[in-house]
């Protein structure tokens, strides 16, 4: 009887060893899912940010080339060739001779004909020239927006969205449709009979800085976006919280000099201001040239009196290669990223092409290939502050 007892104590302590041993088991086996499902997710979301980061920075590229081209319709004279506005009809040019006599005609009952193309003796050939620019422009602009919709429509449906992302994607929805709207309204108010017949045909210069100041907020919100999704982390010391507010606000008081300076730059295309005083530094052989205030009210000449609407170009440009000299002076010895302080050094070197591609500018009367190299340069610049910024937002505080 002992021995069949011991036997029966011996099996009952096994039973329990084995339920025991199942029941870790299962908890390891728990476990390892858990993480294992934890690192899929994680590399999940990795590859979805990825995805949202390169669709944004097509986006902002996308928009690069509409200001760019933007631009080089402006200065080759080309932007009033279109001389109305059809969502589907536009999209398809002239197709045979008959057709573009046709669009020539129309464009000859309005002002840039009737003062300035017609003395030119403008040729069948050269509108065409002009206007191929400009519908190569409102294509760009529309193909940019399928660019950013199409996408965005498949990333919401597949739930790669957060909720702030979302507001994103509608505000720079939003903004998108306000700057087709804006691009029209720029140019039908260069189809207005001017006040005076002996003025150029022009669009308005404010219209025209809010055509350019929208596409630069939208590239703004695509680039800044994109960073965001795409730059990867990095292993970085904490500073110390009241320094790292400091540094980021005066890196976004730069980003806010280099947008205003690009706004003053659209009142110069606006205004041809780029010929009126052709010398650098001098106002031809003054410092403060002496028309600053010829017009009434004094706050008009800001923005309808060429002289000072160059003027003040002129030194928001300089005061821009300041103010990024200085704070790049005053972050030598701060400890950021080895990626921000590149950020900062690609800002400092783009600033001085920036401003000696404005000098060259005026100083050879705003030929169309320096032209838009200026514009393009202040996106340039504009794109390495904000890279600065995303790479100062990261850093860790205490």
């Amino acid at each position: 009887m002992a021995s069949l007892w011991k036997i029966g104590t011996n099996l009952t302590k096994l039973t329990k060893f084995n339920i025991n041993t199942i029941a870790n088991c299962k908890n390891v086996l728990k476990f390892t899912r858990k993480n294992a499902t934890a690192t899929l997710n994680s590399n999940v979301s990795i590859t979805n940010n990825r995805k949202i980061g390169l669709w944004l920075a097509g986006c902002s590229g996308m928009v690069a080339g509409a200001v760019v081209l933007g631009g080089v319709t402006r200065l080759t004279e080309s932007g009033l060739s279109m001389v109305d506005w059809q969502l589907i009809k536009d999209m398809v040019p002239p197709k045979n001779e008959q057709e573009w006599l046709e669009e020539f005609e129309k464009y000859k009952q309005f002002p840039e004909w009737k003062y300035l193309n017609k003395d030119r003796q403008m040729t069948l050939e050269q509108f065409k020239f002009i206007f191929y620019m400009e519908w190569g422009h409102r294509m760009w602009g529309r193909l940019t927006g399928l660019v950013f919709l199409l996408p965005a429509a498949y990333f919401w449906k597949k739930g790669y969205f957060n909720s702030g992302m979302k507001k994103r994607v509608g505000i720079f929805s939003i903004l998108l449709g306000f700057q087709g709207f804006l691009g029209w309204y720029m140019v039908k108010s260069g189809l207005n009979e001017p006040e005076k017949q002996t003025e150029v045909p022009r669009v308005s210069q404010y219209r025209l800085a809010a055509h350019l100041g929208s596409a630069f907020l939208l590239y703004v919100g695509f680039l800044w976006s994109s960073l965001t999704h795409l730059l990867p982390n990095q292993n970085l010391a904490p500073m110390n919280a009241k320094q790292l507010r400091s540094i980021t606000m005066r890196s976004h008081n730069l980003l806010a000099l280099i947008f205003t300076t690009a706004l003053a730059g659209a009142f110069v295309a606006g205004l041809d201001a780029g010929l009126v005083y052709n010398s650098f530094p001098k106002f031809a052989d003054r410092w403060i040239p002496t028309d600053l205030w010829a017009i009434e009210p004094k706050w008009k000449n800001f923005f309808e009196n060429p002289t000072m609407v160059q003027f003040q170009h002129r030194m928001l440009g300089m005061g821009t290669l300041a103010a990024i000299g200085l704070y790049a002076f005053s972050m030598r010895r701060v400890n950021i990223s080895p990626r921000a302080r590149l950020a900062l050094n690609t800002l400092v070197g783009m600033s001085f092409v920036q401003v000696g591609l404005g000098i060259a500018t005026l100083l050879y009367y705003v030929p169309t290939h320096l032209g838009a190299l200026h514009q393009s340069g202040s996106l340039a610049l504009l794109s390495f502050g904000i890279w600065l910024a995303t790479e100062l937002k990261r850093i860790p505080k205490i």
